[in-house]
């Protein structure tokens, strides 16, 4: 009878313990996979904010036609599209060059013909929508972060994340520039 209940026991451990395993490979599966979803969130923030980059010295170069004059806003975007596109994911530098893009789409105002330029109503849009798709990045960003900060914190993975080598992941804060327009759609009107 006890070579029965041994066999019992030992059998009983190992289930127990394949059944241990199999749970942490899943738990440590989901964790890397919702982790992902915050780096890639990251990334999709870098790519919109690389597209206002690059729509800056075209805007700059319509404007420029127009308003020669104007020298100092000019310079002042440039200048702050070289800070930000020099560094990753600045807030403080982002936060700079969307006043100084402000600046450069309220000097529209002031030149009639800028108004009615095409190309520069067509960068005009190009901007707004690039904002658009920055605030959407910056949403789903906080969206990722959120579902795997509960995954971390949620039993049973609670459990095991420290010990595997999750740690939160922090939220995409906005400076004080940004806060309640995010969200909003770009006011681009002439």
């Amino acid at each position: 009878m006890e070579p029965i209940l041994s066999t019992f026991w030992t059998s009983a451990l190992v289930v127990l313990a394949v059944g241990l395993a199999i749970l942490l490979i899943v738990i440590y599966n989901r964790l890397v996979a919702l982790r992902q979803n915050c780096h890639q969130g990251v990334a999709d923030i870098d790519v919109q904010l690389r597209q206002r980059h690059d729509l800056v010295p075209n805007l700059v170069a319509t404007v420029k036609g127009y308003a020669a004059h104007e020298k100092e806003t000019l310079d002042a975007v440039i200048s702050a599209r070289s800070t930000a596109a020099q560094g990753e994911l600045n807030s403080q530098d982002e936060a700079q060059l969307k006043i100084a893009l402000d600046r450069l789409l309220a000097l529209a105002e002031a030149y009639p013909e800028l108004k009615a330029n095409v190309n520069f109503l067509q960068l005009q849009d190009e901007l707004s929508d690039v904002e658009d798709k920055l605030a959407a990045a910056r949403r789903a960003l906080n969206a990722a972060v959120s579902r795997y900060n509960t995954a971390i914190e949620n039993f049973p993975a609670v459990l095991f994340a420290g010990l595997l080598g999750f740690r939160h992941y922090d939220f995409h804060r906005l400076d004080d520039s940004e806060k309640g327009v995010v969200d909003q759609r770009p006011q681009v009107q002439f």
